[in-house]
């Protein structure tokens, strides 16, 4: 293994592991405590880093896809966020095959594709457009709506700073920039 990628597992591990406390709150806290209006959710575990060479969005044989665990994943996060009684006025997800299947599996009603939840890890798409489109979209949400946005850690990190492991939530504030890891209990 390079030893770049070796150091960048190695932080992401170690970051993830920082998140991963008792003491991160809920996400009905956290929306309470930011009033946020957006929660983004990274894909449900798809082992293995990054997608194959011959990646082509519209094929999902050509991507790294959700395992047995990761799709049990997406249906308990799921499962819990309805019993805290989480409803979302919109739910959008990345193109890729993994975020989509993931907001599937979720359960929670409707999914749109969107572009600007793409993925520009490995420059599969272009990383200032992508997050051009996203601010667009995020610019335009109301404040008294809850949206959830199924994507990539690359394009959370991008937009709010924060790491999250495979499964994991931000709650995000688009007024005030605010976001906050949240679990979901």
């Amino acid at each position: 293994m390079h030893r770049k990628v070796f150091a960048a597992l190695l932080w992401m591990f170690m970051v993830n592991a920082s998140h991963a406390s008792a003491e991160t709150p809920t996400l009905d806290e956290a929306v309470k405590a930011i009033n946020a209006n957006v929660v983004f959710m990274r894909h449900a575990l798809a082992p293995g880093f990054g997608d194959p060479e011959n990646f082509t969005i519209r094929e999902c044989a050509t991507q790294r896809n959700l395992n047995g665990q990761g799709r049990e994943q997406a249906r308990n996060i799921g499962a819990a966020l309805k019993q805290q009684g989480f409803t979302f006025d919109k739910i959008f997800s990345s193109e890729w095959c993994r975020c989509k299947e993931t907001a599937f599996l979720l359960s929670l009603g409707d999914v749109q594709t969107f572009s600007g939840l793409n993925s520009f890890f490995q420059s599969h798409a272009p990383r200032g457009e992508t997050l051009d489109h996203l601010q667009g979209k995020l610019t335009g949400l109301s404040e008294d709506t809850l949206t959830l946005m199924v994507t990539h850690q690359v394009v959370i990190q991008a937009i709010t700073s924060n790491s999250v492991s495979s499964g994991g939530l931000v709650a995000y504030n688009t007024s005030t920039l605010q976001a906050q890891n949240v679990r979901v209990d």
